[in-house]
C-alpha cells in the first residue's frame, strides 16, 4: 500500500491504483474508502494473478510468489 497513488477527481471522489500491480485500481466516494477497496482489490489480485500465470512483482522487499 505503501507504492498507492490517490487522486482527487472531479466529481469530488477519489480513485486510486498501484503502478507496478496492473488492473489494481479502485473507486470510491471517499478516501478513506478508496484505501479500503484499493486493499481489498490487491487482495484479490494476488490470489487470482497466479491463476493466469503472471508475474507477480517485488514491492519493497515482499516476494509475492512466495
Amino acid at each position: 500500500m505503501e507504492q498507492a497513488l490517490y487522486d482527487k477527481l472531479e466529481d469530488i471522489s477519489f480513485s486510486g491504483r498501484i503502478p507496478s500491480c496492473p488492473g489494481v485500481l479502485a473507486f470510491a466516494p471517499t478516501l478513506a474508502k478508496c484505501e479500503q477497496e484499493l486493499r481489498s482489490t490487491l487482495e484479490d489480485w494476488i490470489l487470482v494473478d497466479p491463476k493466469f500465470h503472471h508475474h507477480l512483482p517485488v514491492i519493497g522487499s515482499i516476494e509475492l510468489h512466495q
